[in-house]
């Protein structure tokens, strides 16, 4: 029996315990339960992870984005260290022509 019937079934039962002013609990978890899980599987489907190999890929994705973090990690840090380096050389240049360096050099 598929979700879908089992819904109906609890439904029809929910229906007529609440003739009787007395829907049991058990059967409302029951309810909420196969209709949670009949939404989880419908939205696994629609998002096209419903097969057995959207865990790997998940991990996959996962794996990916982690180096995509990585690596711009990195690129920060050496455009850091780059912008760094180029002050400095800057400073040593500064430094270089006021102290006359550049007239040993001609």
């Amino acid at each position: 029996m598929d979700r879908t019937n089992t819904i109906a079934r609890l439904m029809a039962e929910a229906h007529a315990d609440s003739e009787s002013d007395r829907c049991e609990l058990v059967i409302l978890r029951a309810l909420i339960e196969e209709a949670t899980e009949l939404g989880a599987d419908r939205a696994l489907t629609r998002t096209g992870l419903a097969d057995p190999d959207a865990c790997d890929d998940l991990n996959e994705l996962r794996e990916l984005l982690q180096v995509w973090r990585d690596a711009k990690a990195s690129v920060w840090r050496a455009t850091l260290a780059w912008l760094v380096r180029g002050m400095l050389a800057l400073v040593i240049i500064g430094v270089a022509v006021q102290l006359g360096v550049t007239d040993v050099l001609r």
